[in-house]
Order: structure tokens, then C-alpha cells, then sequence
């Protein structure tokens, strides 16, 4: 096997000095073929098969392997078949007189194939995640559950948490209320799970059908929306990291406050005082960060609410982004600002 520092002169011959495959090997004494093998690999590529090694025991077998593994999809992931468990099943029920390492080799091959690839997630400025995440607090003398939402602005690494009683579409509502009036904009575009506070229904080819609350707001707020895919939490994992990270730092050791109001305006401030930290060396969003890049305008007023129409009893409620028993009456936004929610990137 010739050297790499071999390969290497003869690729600088033929494609720096512009030497022909011909003179090439009359100058290294090398067969012309061997000069293209070396211009085609920057080094020794080794051993190559032209085929798939032959398996005259196990390839019968391999259809019955296929099947095990590709129903184990739907199987717990902790009752799934090992590599052990399908040779001791082609064994006892199909008469398979191979050994057990090529039967693992299969199926380390057969997983590899088919694992699932990540990339690294991209944040472009003034778009924005959202989720819930629960905790524990004493609320007035009382410990109890409770649910907060979080918006997150990862280009800028700037985050919002509020608290409340439970994740419903009025919670909903109010934490986008709030949190755009912390930020002072409103992203262009937000990235949910699927919850049901803002997805209806999920049609055949993946389009998605909104609430009426939702709708409202959005209407409103004219932000787009986008979804990640159904239970993959890692597609929005920084407003889940966000979850984690309010909770082991806000909310730790348990606040025990007189009410929520009081809890939310300690969250704000945690909020805020997050804004001066410093990310890898460089400093979150700061004041001359705060028109740098453009987001939607917020509106003069937030989601606007009138007194529902008195209904008999039993008849459904109506739900609002405000509080039960109200409407939505919204306006429009006109105008972009500049606003610091997507300030310069700070994340390598």
C-alpha cells in the first residue's frame, strides 16, 4: 500500500502543477491507473468490496428480522426485541442454525439505517417558541399545582415567564398578552406544539385547524404561527430549555407568595435581571440592542374583551383571551418598529 505523503505528491503534481496522468507516473514510477486511483482518493481508501459480503446462513433470514424490528415501532420502547431475543426466536421458531454475531451485526446494521438524524436548529431574528411547563408554589398558604407560560426569543436569548392557576385558553391568551407587552413587539412568527389551546384538529396532510381563541389572537397580532411535528419536543427545544431553566432557577426553593400577582411580578423581574447575563462570553440584549432588528408592531392595546351575551344554564361558556364569559374585539396592527426582541445574534 503506498504512503499518504505518496498521495499527496501525486495529487500537487497532477492538479497544482498541471502534470498529466502520464507524466505523472513515468516521474513517480507508478502505474497510470494507480495515478487516477490516487487522484481519485486523497488517501489510501483501503479494502473495498464490490458487493455485499455473503451471509449463505443468514440471508434466508433476513425478511423474518425486518419484521421483528419494524413491528417493534409500535411496541414500548422498554419491551422492544434485542439482538439476543431475535436469535434466540430464529432459533427456537424458524430453525436458524447460524451464530449469534452475525445476527447482532444485522441488526446494528439494520438500526443504523434507520435512526433518526438531527441537525442544528437555526433562529432568525424575531421569531419566537412557546410552551407551558408546570411547577409547585404555595399560593396564598396554599401548595398547590401551577402552569406557566413561556415565550422565548432565542436569537437574542431573551425569555418571558408567567404564572397561572391552569393551562387554559385564557392563560393562553394573557401570556401572549404579557409577554409581548414585556418585549415591546411582537415576533413574526411563533412556533407551538400541537396543544389544543391552539389546534383544533389536524387534517390527512398535516394542515392544521385553529381555534376560534386562537385565531382571534393571532388576528389581532397578525403574527404567524408555525408547528412542530406531534410528540418531537426537541423541534422547539429552546423554549423547552426555557421550561427547565425558569424552574430550577425562578421557581426554586418553592416561592411561597399571597398570590399569583404577586408570584408573576417576581417572575418578571427574574426576566429581567436574565437580560444582563452573559452567554458564552458575550451579553444578552441590552438597551443599545433594542433597535436593532425589526418585529411586528404591538398594537396600542392588548386583546380587547366585552362582557359575553348572558346565556341559558347549561349552554356552552364563552372563552376569550382575557377571562371567561368574554368575547374578543380586536385591532389591527399598521406599522413595523424596530424593537430589541431579535437583537444581534448571540449564539455560536
Amino acid at each position: 500500500m503506498f504512503s499518504v505523503e505518496l498521495y499527496g505528491r501525486v495529487r500537487h503534481a497532477c492538479q497544482i502543477e498541471g502534470l498529466s496522468q502520464r507524466e505523472a507516473a513515468r516521474r513517480f514510477g507508478l502505474h497510470r491507473n494507480t495515478v487516477r486511483k490516487m487522484l481519485a482518493f486523497s488517501v489510501p481508501p483501503g479494502y473495498r468490496r464490490t458487493k455485499p459480503a455473503a451471509r449463505p446462513k443468514l440471508d434466508p433470514f433476513t425478511s423474518i428480522i425486518d419484521g421483528i424490528l419494524e413491528a417493534d415501532g409500535s411496541a414500548p420502547p422498554k419491551q422492544r426485541h434485542t439482538a439476543k431475543r431475535i436469535y434466540e426466536r430464529l432459533r427456537a421458531e424458524h430453525g436458524y442454525a447460524g451464530g449469534y454475531t452475525t445476527v447482532k451485526d444485522y441488526v446494528r446494521e439494520h438500526r443504523a439505517r434507520g435512526q433518526e438524524m438531527f441537525v442544528p436548529l437555526m433562529h432568525p431574528p424575531g421569531h419566537a417558541p412557546a410552551d407551558f411547563g408546570e411547577a409547585v408554589a404555595v399560593i396564598g398558604g396554599v401548595r398547590q399545582k401551577i402552569h406557566f407560560f413561556c415565550l422565548d426569543l432565542p436569537h437574542s436569548d431573551a425569555g418571558f415567564v408567567k404564572a397561572y392557576p391552569a393551562e387554559r385558553i385564557e392563560a393562553f391568551c394573557d401570556g401572549h398578552n404579557a409577554a409581548f407587552a414585556f418585549l415591546g413587539g411582537v415576533p413574526q412568527s411563533i412556533l407551538y406544539d400541537n396543544t389544543k389551546l391552539a389546534v383544533a384538529g389536524i387534517l390527512s396532510d398535516g394542515t392544521r385547524q385553529r381555534t376560534r381563541s386562537f385565531a382571534e389572537l393571532q388576528s389581532h397580532y397578525l403574527f404567524g404561527d408555525r408547528f412542530g411535528r406531534p410528540g418531537k419536543g426537541n423541534d422547539k427545544g429552546k423554549v423547552e430549555g426555557l421550561v427547565g431553566y425558569a424552574r430550577r432557577n425562578y421557581l426554586v426553593p418553592l416561592p411561597d407568595v399571597p398570590s399569583f400577582a404577586a408570584l408573576n411580578a417576581h417572575l418578571e423581574q427574574r426576566c429581567l435581571e436574565r437580560l444582563d447575563h452573559r452567554v458564552r462570553g458575550q451579553p444578552r440584549a441590552s438597551a443599545s440592542d433594542w433597535c436593532a432588528t425589526w418585529l411586528l408592531c404591538k398594537p396600542a392595546h392588548p386583546c380587547r374583551t366585552k362582557p359575553a351575551t348572558a346565556k341559558p344554564p347549561g349552554s356552552p361558556r364563552s372563552r376569550s383571551c382575557a377571562t371567561i364569559g368574554t368575547t374578543t374585539r380586536c385591532q389591527r396592527p399598521t406599522a413595523t418598529v424596530r424593537c430589541w426582541c431579535a437583537a444581534t445574534s448571540r449564539r455560536s
